[in-house]
C-alpha cells in the first residue's frame, strides 16, 4: 500500500500515520490488519458526534433514496433552506442573519472575504499570526504560518495584512496586538480601507490559544469604530467543541459575519458562512454558490448533527471531558518537565512542551510522545507555531471508559518519554 501510494499521489499531501483504515465506529478506528486505535484527531475535529453515528447514518441513508445532487442554484431543496434556518436560529446575537453552504472551510473564508468586500466597497483585510484559514490562495495568504502551508506558492493576494495575535506565553500580550493593529493602521494601511478582521477565536493549527474575551471586545469596538466587519472563523472550534456552541460565545461579542464546517456535518464537506442579512445580501445573484455547495447528502449530516448536539448534551459532556483530561495533565506537571502549558476551552485542550530550564519549544518531545502514543493505539495530532503542542480533539460522544483508556495511554508515553 505504501509502494502504490507514493506511486499514485504526491508527495504534497502528507500523510501522518502509516497504517490504512479499515473501518470505524464512534471515537474508534481499525485498520487493515484490524488494529485497534483510540481516536482523538476525529478527522481534524471533524468528528464532535463520532465516526458512524447512527443518527447521521440514518439520516443520510433517507435522503440517498431521494436524491443526490440538484445543485441548489439550479432546483433548490427544502432541507437546505432548513438548515439555514437552524444555524440562524443557534448562531450569537437576536438580529437578522442569512446563512449560504458551501464544500470547505476554506471555501468558506474566502466567500466571507468575498461578502465582507462587496458590503463595504472595500479591499484589505487584517488577520493573525498563527492563525489557519485554509489552502486556497486567499486562505493561504490569510494564514499566519509559512512552512508547510505557504512554502513556494506565492505570490498571494495583496491587502492582507498580519498583526500578532495575543499569547502571553510568548512574550505578546493584548496591549501588544491592539498597539500592533493601530501601528498598521499609521504604516501600512488607511482603516477605510478595511473590509474586515478575520481571526478563530481559538487558534487551531496555530495552537488552541484562546482569544481573551477583552482583545475580543476591543476587536468588536475597534471595527465598529472604523467601519470595518469582524469574521469569527468558527471551522475548528464549533459546534460544542469548547464547551459552548460557537468558542465566540465565550466573549460575548457577537460578530458580523461567521464561517463554519468540519463538525458542521460529522465527515460530510460542508460549510457555511452566516451573518447579519443586510451584509449577506450585498452580494449580487450569481456570485455566491458552487456546483457541490450544499449537498443534500451533506445537509441531511448536519440537520442530524443539531440533534444529536442537543439530544446528548455534547456542550456540556465537552466541558466534562475538558475538565477531566486537563485534571490528568495537572497531575502530571510534577512528573514531567517539559509541560510549559496546559490550556483549553471546553473539550479544546492543548498541552504545550518547552525545555526545562530554557523555556525554549521543544518540538521533539511533542513528536516522541505522539509517536509513544500511536504505538500504543492512541491517535493524536500536534500544533502550533513550533509544533510543540499536542491538541485533543476525541469525539465528544466517546464513551468513559475509552476515555480512560485513552488517557492512561497518553500518561504513560508522556512518562517514557520524558524518562528517556
Amino acid at each position: 500500500m505504501h509502494q502504490r501510494k507514493n506511486a499514485a499521489t504526491p508527495r504534497g499531501v502528507g500523510v501522518m500515520c502509516d497504517f490504512y483504515a479499515s473501518h470505524a465506529l464512534n471515537a474508534e478506528i481499525w485498520d487493515v490488519e484490524n488494529r485497534r486505535f483510540i481516536d482523538f484527531a476525529a478527522g481534524i475535529a471533524v468528528l464532535n458526534t463520532g465516526h458512524r453515528h447512527p443518527k447521521l447514518i440514518a439520516a443520510m441513508q433517507e435522503q440517498l433514496g431521494k436524491f443526490t445532487h440538484t445543485a441548489y442554484q439550479i432546483v433548490p431543496y427544502a432541507s437546505y433552506v432548513e438548515l439555514a434556518e437552524r444555524i440562524n436560529a443557534v448562531t450569537p446575537g437576536a438580529h437578522a442573519k442569512k446563512t449560504t453552504f458551501f464544500s470547505t472551510g476554506a471555501e468558506a473564508v474566502e466567500n466571507a472575504v468575498k461578502i465582507a468586500r462587496a458590503a463595504t466597497g472595500r479591499s484589505a483585510v487584517i488577520a493573525f499570526s498563527g492563525a489557519f484559514h485554509g489552502r486556497t490562495m486567499m486562505g493561504m495568504a490569510l494564514t499566519g504560518k509559512v512552512v508547510p502551508y505557504k512554502v513556494g506558492f506565492g505570490p498571494f493576494p495583496a491587502e492582507v495584512y498580519h498583526v500578532p495575535f495575543p499569547v502571553e506565553l510568548h512574550g505578546v500580550s493584548i496591549e501588544q496586538s491592539l498597539a500592533a493593529l493601530q501601528s498598521l493602521f499609521k504604516a501600512d494601511v488607511d482603516p477605510k480601507r478595511v473590509a474586515a478582521i478575520i481571526l478563530e477565536p481559538v487558534q487551531g493549527e496555530g495552537g488552541f490559544y484562546a482569544a481573551p474575551p477583552a482583545f475580543m471586545q476591543a476587536l468588536r469596538k475597534l471595527c465598529d469604530e472604523h467601519g470595518i466587519l469582524l469574521i469569527v472563523d468558527e471551522v475548528q472550534t464549533g459546534f460544542a467543541r469548547t464547551g459552548k456552541l460557537f468558542a465566540v460565545e465565550h466573549s460575548g461579542v457577537i460578530p458580523d459575519l461567521m464561517t463554519m464546517a468540519k463538525s458542521l456535518a460529522g465527515g460530510m464537506p460542508l460549510s457555511a458562512v452566516c451573518g447579519k442579512a443586510e451584509i449577506m445580501d450585498a452580494a449580487a445573484p450569481g456570485g455566491l454558490g458552487g456546483t457541490y455547495a450544499g449537498n443534500p447528502l451533506a445537509v441531511a449530516s448536519a440537520l442530524a448533527v443539531l440533534e444529536v448536539i442537543e439530544e446528548e448534551q455534547l456542550v456540556e459532556r465537552a466541558n466534562l471531558l475538558g475538565n477531566k483530561l486537563k485534571q490528568v495533565l495537572e497531575g502530571l506537571r510534577s512528573e514531567i518537565p517539559q509541560i510549559a502549558d496546559i490550556r483549553g476551552l471546553g473539550a479544546m485542550v492543548a498541552v504545550e512542551f518547552m525545555q526545562p530550564g530554557t523555556r525554549q519549544p521543544d518540538p521533539e518531545f511533542t513528536k516522541k510522545v505522539q509517536a509513544e502514543a500511536l504505538k500504543n493505539g492512541l491517535l493524536l495530532l500536534s500544533c502550533g507555531v513550533y509544533s510543540n503542542a499536542i491538541r485533543f480533539l476525541f469525539p465528544l460522544t466517546i464513551e468513559d471508559k475509552l476515555m480512560d483508556e485513552a488517557l492512561a495511554i497518553l500518561s504513560a508515553a508522556m512518562r517514557t518519554v520524558a524518562a528517556a
